[in-house]
């Protein structure tokens, strides 16, 4: 089976060919600059550079795996969750070219590709799916931070997830506090190296709370206040490291102990992570130790694939495809607002 899969849930370009679990490509184009000067992604734009770009990735990616469009076996795209505007420009041409072609057509669901995406590895990517095993995965992202339970493959549960701020969302507002540029995340990774992370206290939202639910607005308001009294603090740039290195390690925290204690609690032996902050290299590292101390595995999405990307859009589409999942009619429309069940 040799699939084309397209992913624009936001501000990422992305098309993969997939065959057989391996993504024989994985073609993003990303907007970050163009969003940079706004703080943020602004969704009339994004819309108008998938539009541009669309094609050019598309077949970009083609041209890469040495597959014409003549010889898919079926076409996929993300259907949410996303920016309404956005998910439309990719889920439309992906039904478009299905029936142009008379292939079958399949819509995914973003974050459940993210759940999957942790056993996708090497170069070029391969899925390999004979070891999987039971596990509590931690979605994180600008946009969402949840715990899922995934008892089997394409068998999953939500336990918790995010009731305001997400955990990217958290780290973009609070660098834009300290006036840092957008997005905010990677350069407070960078800086928060040079740092202490005891150096300022903040914080940690729900962390003692039996759910399994996040809540960053609260850290996010305790740094405005921090940064109103305290204005001094941006002036110098070890005090800037410090500071990073103190918000990263509340957010990362709460992160790390909220997925430990939900694997332990579900009985399971294995934690998954992927999403974009799944770059952040303190969570990664923490991650791993706290899976060794509790005698956990721990597989964690590598980083090409933790951001939006079509190559996990794509393995999973052919999942579903062999597993005789039911498909979504052409005239399927996007759900912008998909929550994973």
């Amino acid at each position: 089976m040799t699939l084309l899969a397209l992913e624009t849930s936001c501000d990422e370009t992305s098309a993969a060919v997939v065959r057989a679990g391996k993504v024989l490509s994985n073609t993003v184009s990303s907007q970050i600059k163009l969003h940079e000067e706004y703080g943020g992604v602004v969704p009339e734009l994004a819309a108008r550079e998938h539009l541009k770009n669309l094609l050019p990735v598309a077949q970009a990616a083609l041209r890469e795996a040495g597959v014409s469009p003549a010889q898919l076996d079926a076409v996929a795209a993300t259907q949410g969750p996303g920016l309404a505007i956005a998910l439309l420009i990719g889920f439309k041409a992906a039904q478009a070219m299905a029936f142009a072609l008379n292939k079958p057509f399949i819509g995914i669901n973003h974050h459940e590709a993210h759940l999957y995406s942790p056993w996708i590895a090497g170069t070029p990517p391969v899925a390999d799916f004979s070891n999987f095993q039971p596990n509590v995965s931690l979605i994180v992202s600008g946009g969402h931070t949840m715990l899922v339970l995934v008892a089997s493959e394409l068998n999953h549960r939500v336990l918790g997830g995010t009731i305001d701020d997400a955990a990217g969302e958290c780290f973009d507002k609070t660098g834009k506090l300290m006036g840092l540029p957008y997005p905010a995340g990677p350069i407070i990774d960078q800086l928060a190296e040079l740092g202490r992370a005891d150096a300022y206290d903040f914080p940690r939202p729900l962390i003692h709370d039996a759910n399994d639910d996040f809540s960053f607005s609260g850290l996010k308001t305790s740094v405005r206040y921090f940064i109103r009294d305290n204005p001094a603090v941006l002036e110098d740039r070890q005090k800037v490291c410090d500071l990073c290195a103190s918000v990263q390690a509340a957010i990362v925290e709460v992160l790390v102990k909220k997925t430990i204690r939900a694997a332990k609690r579900e009985g399971v032996s294995c934690v998954t992570a992927s999403g974009g902050v799944t770059c952040n290299r303190a969570l990664r590292n923490e991650l791993e130790r706290a899976c060794k101390r509790n005698g956990l595995s721990l597989r964690l999405a590598q980083k090409s694939l933790c951001t939006d990307n079509a190559g996990m859009i794509g393995i999973l589409a052919e999942r579903k495809l062999r597993a005789h999942v039911p498909l979504p009619s052409l005239d399927a429309e996007i759900q912008p607002g998909w929550a994973l069940a």
